[in-house]
């Protein structure tokens, strides 16, 4: 009997734009820094970043996970869809991929453009003393990891209390929520997220795992805004996530926890012009389907009594 042929990806990402590594660190000149701030350990942030702009997520101080939101900065209905991104791209992102708004919109939001973690191999990474070579990219763990997840969602108190039976207010989600009321956002536009600089992965038996962030000092992750996006990341309380836990597990948490830089750049017209120029993505929804609607409303209502 023939084996068994392995299922082929189920989506395809459609042609990248042009390519991003043109506009990436490997260029300088090309590049106008702009403003920058640091977000402090245990909290949030939210920031503008214009069209056609980069920006650069740092950890300046080691390792730290962070979990980031991005929405349309005009119209905030539209957002990061963490889950058709997972489908279109992978499970974990790098150089290339981008992130994809929900429907009826689906376009880019943005495109990553620098990863000093992404790619590579695990034994191109270690050197014989266990500790990573200089220069070297992170790639798959022993038991499967990758980094920067999309696997997983933020932290939350809801599921905290459900879990431990404890309440904290700096959980991910708080954080976020926080960070975006000032733009006229609220809870209930938080969403789920990419978590930057977190290995994760699935084990045998499909559950989800988390270990400890490889960053060091001055790692970074960066990227092209295809359109204006309003940006809010909370450093995660896990810190690093070599110490966390439910209950009396979590106590140690804290001293794990270490801040994150931020920093945004303008790049040249002409860097810009060979990645494809400086239009937005077309939004999908924009020959209206109604989804049947009109059909649906002469039908009238139902209700089960």
């Amino acid at each position: 009997m023939a084996a068994a042929n392995r299922p082929p990806p189920a989506y395809t990402a459609p042609p990248k734009f042009g390519d991003p590594r043109d506009i990436t660190a490997a260029e300088p000149s090309a590049r106008t820094p702009k403003e920058s701030f640091t977000i402090r350990p245990c909290s949030g942030q939210a920031w503008l970043v214009p069209a056609g702009h980069i920006c650069r997520l740092t950890t300046p101080k080691g390792p730290q996970v962070g979990d980031l939101n991005i929405w349309n900065a005009n119209n905030p209905r539209e957002r990061m869809w963490a889950a058709r991104t997972r489908q279109i791209h992978a499970s974990h992102v790098s150089v290339g991929d981008r992130l994809w708004s929900n429907l009826p919109y689906l376009r880019p939001l943005v495109t990553i453009t620098g990863d000093s973690l992404g790619g590579g191999q695990l034994h191109d990474v270690l050197g014989e003393d266990g500790k990573r070579k200089p220069e070297a990219v992170f790639g798959t763990t022993q038991f499967g990891g990758r980094v920067h997840d999309l696997l997983g969602t933020r932290c939350d108190p809801y599921v905290n209390l459900l879990m431990g039976g404890e309440t904290f207010d700096f959980h991910c989600h708080s954080n976020l929520t926080r960070a975006v009321a000032p733009y006229g956002l609220t809870e209930l536009d938080v969403h789920d997220v990419l978590n930057v600089f977190q290995v994760t992965g699935l084990d045998e038996q499909g559950k989800y795992f988390m270990e400890t962030s490889p960053a060091k000092a001055e790692e970074y992750f960066e990227f092209f805004a295809e359109v204006d996006v309003l940006c809010a990341l909370s450093a995660c309380p896990g810190g690093d996530l070599s110490n966390w836990g439910w209950d009396d597990k979590a106590g140690g948490m804290g001293a794990t926890c270490r801040p994150f830089g931020s920093g945004g750049v303008s790049v040249g017209r002409e860097s810009l012009g060979r990645m494809g120029g400086t239009s937005e993505p077309r939004i999908q929804g924009a020959a209206r389907n109604e989804h049947a609607t009109a059909r649906a409303g002469r039908a009238g209502r139902h209700m089960i009594m």
